[in-house]
């Protein structure tokens, strides 16, 4: 028999016990649905953690004072490092000739900016830095100028905004060349920064940027750690300048051969790494949970396959009884058990990308359809198809012609 009759005669059989192939099929759907779900979430929230983490440009990672992610072990060691100074930062530069650009920076976030009688929220982040660490972040300025070397050298009170803060006070005037109050005190607005993309719904926008020596004069120069971004020439030399900087830092900080460094280094890829570790257990646990489900849903299978097998001998006897082959029959019983567990396969798909999008949606995540995992259970779907649905089509098969024609 042709693989097309074949399979025509197996989708015949199962659209005719629509009561039975809708139980069957269920705990198709609760088993896979169970995976989907949780990786459809995942995949929009690592999704959004990825875009909102993508803070660094290409080829460049970032020296800071504390881990990205402290475990137990060394929470005490963490606290106790001393702040990373700008003078630590300018010699690193100094030293650090594979590097493309060398920048540093520091921040203070809940800060207040006026125009005017108009002003933010209190939740205005202000960034101190120097005009290479504009090249080593992903800022860019849409309008106006960038900080030059003149502003930080002579601590000039110009600043650059984001754009949450000119549609705040600037709704329709161009900021550029106006004076504003940055935390009471006066700067001269010199650009305008482009969008950043938001995460979770939270935006990236809320920002002001100084130069780093005008920012260490009202926020103290070493009251709060710098952080150092330096971008490599490449991606083929990003691991030796990694490598070069982690050498020439410890030499700066003086600490000694054997001990551990007193600094952390990350990058993009190891923030997202960080996320992945984090992920990684929900999604066996998704995965155990799922081929339970599956595995249970393939017993029920093999249970309504013998009960089909049972209820259509005499129909097997008659078709034994003009010449179908063992094979032919097998392979019927067989292509019905799998069509049965990919049909709920794709419900469950269809039902998990859904209530995942949604759920995700809730926590403003980006949508996304999980690609690997859907061929995952589909390819789960197939797998348990023909685990469990080998028995009674074996059984179907053999059955003896005479037999099974004198079955009532």
């Amino acid at each position: 028999m042709s693989i097309d009759k074949l399979l025509a005669i197996s989708f015949q059989s199962v659209l005719n016990n629509k009561l039975r192939t809708s139980l069957t099929i269920l705990g198709v759907v609760v088993g896979i649905f169970s995976i989907i779900v949780i990786m459809t979430i995942i995949t929009m929230l690592q999704n959004s953690i990825e875009d909102g983490l993508a803070m660094l440009n290409k080829n460049t990672f970032q020296v800071q004072k504390h881990e990205l992610i402290v475990g137990s072990d060394h929470d005490r060691h963490d606290r106790n490092r001393k702040n990373i100074t700008i003078e630590e930062a300018i010699r690193l530069k100094e030293v650090l000739t594979q590097a493309k650009y060398v920048g540093a920076e520091q921040w203070q976030g809940g800060k207040i900016i006026k125009f005017g009688n108009l002003n933010t929220n209190p939740n205005i982040h202000v960034g101190g830095q120097t005009t290479d660490a504009l090249k080593t972040n992903d800022f860019n300025v849409e309008f106006g100028r960038t900080l030059r070397e003149s502003d930080i050298q002579n601590s000039t009170n110009v600043v650059i905004l984001g754009t949450d803060v000119v549609e705040k006070i600037f709704p329709h005037l161009n900021p550029v060349g106006k004076m504003v109050r940055v935390d009471n005190h006066p700067f001269r607005v010199i650009g305008v920064m482009e969008k950043q993309r938001e995460m979770f719904g939270e935006s990236n926008n809320n920002y002001a940027l100084i130069p780093i020596t005008t920012w260490q004069s009202i926020y103290g120069k070493y009251n709060s750690s710098v952080n150092i971004m330096v971008t490599a020439p490449s991606s083929e030399e990003y691991d030796d300048v990694i490598e070069a900087a982690i050498g020439h830092f410890r030499k700066i900080r003086k600490v000694k051969a054997g001990e551990p460094n007193d600094f952390s280094i990350f990058s993009n890829e190891t923030m997202i790494s960080t996320v992945n570790d984090i992920t990684g257990p929900i999604k066996i646990g998704a995965m155990v949970i799922s081929i339970i489900a599956l595995i249970a849903a393939g017993i029920g299978i093999m249970n309504i396959m013998l009960v089909s097998v049972t209820e259509r001998t005499r129909e097997i006897g008659i078709r034994k009884a003009i010449g179908a082959r063992r094979t032919s029959i097998l392979m019927q019983f067989l292509s019905e058990a799998i069509i049965l567990c990919l049909v709920g396969g794709v419900i469950g798909i269809v039902v998990g990308v859904s209530i995942g999008n949604l759920a995700g949606s809730l926590l403003s995540a980006q949508s996304a359809i999980p690609v690997d995992w859907v061929v995952i259970g589909i390819s789960m779907c197939i797998i348990i198809g023909l685990i469990f649905g080998t028995y009674p089509a074996y059984k179907a098969a053999n059955l003896d012609p005479i037999e099974a024609l004198r079955y009532e």
